[in-house]
């Protein structure tokens, strides 16, 4: 039997292994390590937005846009307007607006939000076409470049407010685009509903030429009530003769129903689409649609 070690001479309890817990960061290096995070959050950011940049306008240049009364065709379009912004001055309504950076090459050049102001013919002679400069908005087009079928006009439209007057018709010789019922499902004069009060409620701020109340200064829409048992705003209020009628037809259950319907003369002003008081509008402007019997 041995003698026992001496204390100083015993084996070393050995501990089991664990976690050793780094020692704390100093201030300086926690600060460089939040410098390097933010750099790189920065840099990633600025790639990803470059990327976007070039990619987002692409995708919103291929929505159509509504161009002003007297447009030529959207590539010869863009390809002479110097978005000057004369159009933008003349307009009586303020209708006209130019396009932000996300429309890509069409960034600067004039167009219509019909469903928040459309152009209404205040001016009586169209002045954006007057106005422009190069001939992207034009009465009547150059003989090198032609019309798409269905664009022009059968004959020159005749402006309602100017029906009395020694010459009561519009100068154009195509439509900015065409109305379409695309929300039938909602119209309120296919369910026989009426309109009391502001069209657009007491909110909207567009403009519109009344000539039953100014024959020239157009009025905020929110100030003006109706009282109708069955609407047919979208006909009441289309400044072109002959653009849009009330019919009865026939509904896809076999019943009979009053209904708008969209004729030859329409020009696509977009009137028809700010009036309509149903959320979304039952009726929309398709920019640059052509004539379908």
């Amino acid at each position: 039997m041995e003698p026992d070690k001496p204390e100083d001479e015993q084996a070393p309890v050995v501990k089991p292994a664990g976690k050793v817990k780094p020692p704390p960061l100093s201030r300086s290096k926690r600060q460089e390590l939040r410098r390097k995070l933010l750099r790189t959050v920065l840099l990633t950011g600025g790639i990803v937005g470059a990327g976007l940049s070039g990619f987002l306008p692409l995708i919103y240049a291929r929505k159509s846009r509504l161009r002003p009364p007297g447009a030529l065709d959207e590539k010869d379009f863009l390809a002479s307007c110097i978005k000057c912004g004369q159009c933008v001055q003349v307009c009586p309504v303020d209708a006209i607006r130019l396009a932000d950076l996300i429309d890509g090459v069409g960034v600067g050049a004039p167009y219509i939000d019909a469903r928040s102001q459309a152009c209404d013919f205040s001016c009586d002679a169209v002045q954006c076409v007057l106005a422009c400069p190069t001939g992207s908005l034009t009465y009547k087009k150059p003989a090198f470049l032609e019309s798409r079928p269905g664009a022009r006009l059968a004959a020159k439209p005749i402006l309602l407010a100017k029906e009395n007057d020694p010459e009561p018709t519009l100068n154009l010789t195509e439509r900015m685009g065409v109305a379409r019922l695309t929300r039938p499902e909602v119209c309120l004069a296919i369910k026989g509903k009426g309109v009391k009060g502001p069209a657009r409620g007491h909110t909207f701020k567009g403009h519109m030429r009344y000539v039953r109340i100014d024959r020239w200064k157009p009025v905020p829409i929110a100030g003006v009530r109706y009282d109708i048992e069955e609407c047919d705003l979208c006909v009441r209020e289309c400044p072109v003769k002959g653009a849009i009628t009330i019919e009865t037809v026939y509904a896809p259950d076999g019943t009979l129903r009053k209904s708008p319907v969209v004729h030859e003369p329409c020009v696509g002003c977009g009137v028809c689409e700010m009036i309509c008081p149903t959320e979304p509008g039952s009726i929309e402007i398709v920019p640059r649609e052509v004539w379908r019997a």
